[in-house]
């Protein structure tokens, strides 16, 4: 937690930062354990960012069945 928050403040409008997640926003209380840490972390992703939802089954969840099957 510790290393990813200080990963996000010294990259922060600095340098170009891509993050792949499977938790929404309102679940990264998971990761950081403290609310003020969390919000602090989701501000700076969100300034300036641009934000992909993807909705679906996963193309390596499809691929891991289909070949479970076989």
């Amino acid at each position: 937690m510790e290393v990813l928050f200080t990963f996000l403040a010294e990259r922060y409008e600095r340098r170009s930062v891509m993050i792949t997640s499977n938790l929404v926003f309102s679940k990264w209380d998971q990761i950081f354990k403290d609310p003020m840490t969390t919000m602090a972390a989701i501000d700076r992703l969100v300034h300036h960012a641009t934000i992909l939802e993807f909705e679906g089954e996963s193309v390596r969840t499809k691929r891991a069945k289909s070949r479970q099957s076989a």
